[in-house]
């Protein structure tokens, strides 16, 4: 089987099993994720902190977001200008409009700084080896390879597999957190 034939299938299938989650579930593995974070000296250290605004059954960083605008850290999220993804400054969440593919993104106004401490990853499916599927079009994996920082994939337990196939162009992943685990990857 070709590579991205497979990639698609399995991305096919971890999307039909997460988009399978009720919102209760959603939000309570969310709300997990949120407090082991709170506890990792890696989060709590760094001061310029990327994350992303969640779409669909992604894990909810909403009050995450508000605990790095609270505490005096710098947030950023990302935005795509033409086929890049770069991160861009905001200070709350009246700096954000319907961007690309209507995902919330900032504003053209917002500064852009892609030298993060730390960018949280919105994941589909990841490997125990850190090999992170995202949605497809490698976005992602653009931007780290460009610019290396550290990276915790946030995901469901049942998003975690055996095998992703890796491509050439796929970063892995630093950290693993879902509700159930906070794993440091080898």
């Amino acid at each position: 089987m070709e590579n991205n034939t497979e990639k698609n299938s399995l991305r096919r299938l971890l999307l039909e099993r997460r988009d399978a989650t009720s919102f209760d579930m959603i939000k309570i593995a969310s709300e997990q994720i949120h407090k082991k974070l709170r506890k990792n000296n890696l989060f709590r250290n760094a001061k310029k902190i990327g994350s992303y605004y969640p779409i669909g059954s992604e894990i909810l960083t909403q009050d995450i977001m508000q605990e790095i605008l609270s505490s005096g850290k710098e947030l950023f999220l990302p935005k795509v200008v033409d086929d890049e993804m770069e991160f861009r400054k905001i200070t709350d969440f009246s700096c954000l409009e319907k961007g690309f593919f209507d995902i919330m993104e900032p504003k053209d106004d917002c500064p852009v700084d892609n030298k993060l401490d730390l960018i949280l990853v919105p994941t589909v499916g990841v490997s125990q080896e850190g090999i992170r599927l995202g949605y497809g079009l490698g976005f992602f994996d653009k931007f780290l390879a460009k610019n290396p920082t550290e990276t915790i994939s946030l995901v469901y337990d049942k998003q975690i597999i055996k095998k992703i196939p890796k491509s050439d162009h796929d970063i892995k992943m630093n950290w693993i957190l879902s509700e159930d685990q906070f794993t440091k990857v080898l």
